[in-house]
């Protein structure tokens, strides 16, 4: 059992799952990094409310949240119809997966980069302040620098965690091969074929491989970020 005896649908559904997972994470990043640096350093009125909003689809069922994608940007949702009048359609494409991937993983990439904030010394931020730059300058060469391994370790959660995404995925998006059909949708649906039990395992070893190797390439980006900080 190797690699090379992946069947068409099966490499077809480990390069979907690699373009959704990657799409997911380069998305979510310039909208969780404000967040973020909100959530870090401001205090507002409704703040614990905005960082529960943030933080809801870790904590409620998958199928919840895709059902509610579904609701808003399904072809009759709010936004979804008024989008399908432009020519873009998320619900049962690749990029609807992409869009759950991306909701599903963003409070995972929200909160590794807020931890990586709110450990910079605020000292070092006013003493730029001083020298005359102003906030969004001093965030560019002094914040963003230092948390840059939260920020690669937010990103590579956040990736990790769209290569497996099921249940917001499959109810939104459903599960159609070549369109829609990811890794965790594939051994699904192998698990319940009679004879589908190999197929289900090489995909299942994929799917460790690839978690595996992004949690590795993490730490030693995070390491080397933090090395490059130090000197």
């Amino acid at each position: 059992m190797t690699l090379l005896s992946l069947t068409p649908e099966e490499w077809q559904a480990v390069r979907l799952s690699l373009k959704v997972a990657s799409a997911a994470m380069i998305a979510s990043l310039p909208v969780a990094l404000p967040v973020a640096w909100l959530l870090a350093r401001k205090e507002f009125w409704g703040k614990p409310l905005v960082n529960g909003i943030v933080h809801l689809p870790l904590v409620m069922p998958p199928v919840v949240t895709g059902y509610l994608l579904l609701l808003t940007f399904g072809t009759r949702g709010p936004i979804g119809a008024w989008l399908a009048e432009a020519g873009i359609v998320f619900a049962f494409r690749w990029t609807g997966a992409a869009l759950a991937c991306a909701v599903m993983g963003f409070p995972l990439m929200v909160r590794a980069i807020r931890l990586s904030i709110e450990a910079v010394d605020t000292r070092l931020e006013a003493a730029a302040e001083t020298l005359g730059a102003n906030a969004i300058w001093v965030f560019l060469t002094v914040t963003l620098p230092l948390t840059l391994p939260g920020i690669i370790a937010g990103m590579i959660l956040c990736f990790a965690k769209a290569m497996g995404e099921f249940g917001a995925t499959i109810t939104f998006v459903s599960n159609i091969p070549g369109e829609t059909q990811t890794l965790p949708t594939a051994i699904y649906t192998l698990t319940q074929v009679p004879g589908g039990d190999a197929g289900a395992l090489k995909l299942t070893a994929i799917s460790i491989a690839i978690s595996l190797g992004a949690l590795l390439v993490s730490e030693f980006l995070a390491r080397r970020a933090g090395q490059r900080i130090a000197a």
